[in-house]
């Protein structure tokens, strides 16, 4: 089994934008996500400065580039180099800076305090242990000041496990390319197999990688957040997935 970085490295990163479809209609989605989210709005417009913002798994910028059209200066954080290669294509013009690194490692490639982190689709999940999260938001508590924004949004796979059948999970496919997941599920953490068969000179070849997530409990997650001092706010996407928007007090 890979870790999460080398699994996107060298399995998801390659084709995350296939997975996705139309690429405008996600940017679209995740842009009318952060309109739901009522950000901070950028410091000081009138004076044209910009107001800071940290994507910690960025990807190929489906939430950076919105932030960054808001105005906000972004600094995009990923440790899967193929996926920010595709942000620094698509946000060349925009003020985004591409760190390819640890997210744990953020705070050292800011140098101004954000108004707004985000941690979106999954992310959280992806970290190596229940350690790792709380020390993602003990950093993510000492970046931000009073009135600053924390949103992440995860799959719960902590209250309740896919069973039998259930477990094997379409994720798109073509005349070329098939994606299906099956999930394992452990006490803490939920084996995701990723199979991906793909026609090549007409005959198909099919590669297989697994990677562990965290079951992260949406109550534990919001708890933390409490007891670093923010308010918070719990409701679910369309998609299904866990959102927490938390206000640092």
């Amino acid at each position: 089994m890979r870790t999460a970085a080398a699994h996107y490295a060298t399995h998801l990163g390659p084709i995350y934008a296939w997975m996705l479809g139309d690429i405008d209609s996600a940017m679209a989605r995740s842009a009318a996500e952060l309109d739901d989210l009522r950000l901070p709005p950028p410091a000081d417009r009138a004076a044209v400065q910009l107001g800071a913002a940290v994507d910690l798994g960025a990807g190929l910028g489906l939430h950076a580039i919105p932030l960054a059209r808001r105005g906000f200066r972004v600094v995009a954080i990923d440790s899967c180099e193929p996926l920010l290669n595709e942000l620094r294509s698509r946000g060349a013009a925009l003020p985004i800076s591409c760190v390819y690194a640890d997210l744990l490692e953020f705070p050292a490639y800011i140098n101004e305090r954000p108004q707004v982190i985000l941690c979106m689709g999954d992310t959280l999940t992806h970290l190596e242990s229940f350690s790792a999260v709380q020390s993602l938001l003990s950093s993510i508590a000492a970046s931000l000041g009073p009135g600053g924004m924390f949103v992440a949004t995860f799959r719960d796979y902590a209250t309740s496990a896919l069973e039998g059948d259930q477990r094997f999970i379409p994720v798109r496919a073509d005349a070329d390319r098939i994606l299906t997941c099956f999930l394992e599920y452990q006490e803490h953490a939920v084996t995701v197999h990723d199979v991906l068969n793909e026609r090549d000179n007409g005959q198909w070849r099919q590669t297989v990688s697994s990677y562990s997530k965290l079951r992260l409990a949406p109550e534990w997650v919001e708890t933390k957040l409490i007891e670093h001092g923010f308010s918070v706010r719990r409701d679910a996407t369309s998609t299904g997935m866990t959102r927490i928007a938390a206000l640092k007090n």
